[in-house]
């Protein structure tokens, strides 16, 4: 298993008129998490495009356990479970400063040839990447 943690404050333009942090902008929390979830991998979305490969968001799942509030620092939790094959699932947890689970969230990425537009196998190169981080030890 594969699990990334990083962190996004939360602004004021991210808040709605209840104080709560508008319930669209988990989706872009989401988003974070799988960027440096990437990068910590050690590729980012932008060097998959560069080889041919992009990877758009097929569906996305979201549960809203406490709100969040301007001016809070979240750590969003980034989990892959599996070596995927063509679809990506990553999995989330966003907690507040007080380490209180907020929300929990699972998007399924697709790959996709730039190219053709058409689905393909999780390229070799990232398979080799992630295969660390899911054998036995």
């Amino acid at each position: 298993m594969f699990i990334s943690y990083t962190t996004v404050r939360t602004r004021y333009a991210d808040v709605d008129q209840m104080g709560f942090v508008y319930y669209g902008n988990y989706a872009t929390y989401y988003e974070v998490g799988r960027a440096a979830a990437m990068r910590e991998i050690g590729t980012s979305y932008k060097e998959m495009e560069e080889k041919g490969i992009i990877m758009p968001v097929l569906s996305m799942t979201c549960q809203y356990k406490k709100p969040a509030h301007y001016d809070e620092l979240l750590t969003v939790k980034t989990i892959v479970k599996g070596i995927p094959k063509a679809r990506m699932e990553f999995n989330y947890e966003i907690f507040n400063e007080k380490d209180e689970l907020l929300n929990k969230g699972e998007t399924t990425l697709v790959f996709l040839s730039k190219a053709s537009n058409r689905p393909v196998r999780i390229p070799s190169w990232f398979e080799d990447k992630l295969k660390p981080y899911f054998e036995q030890a």
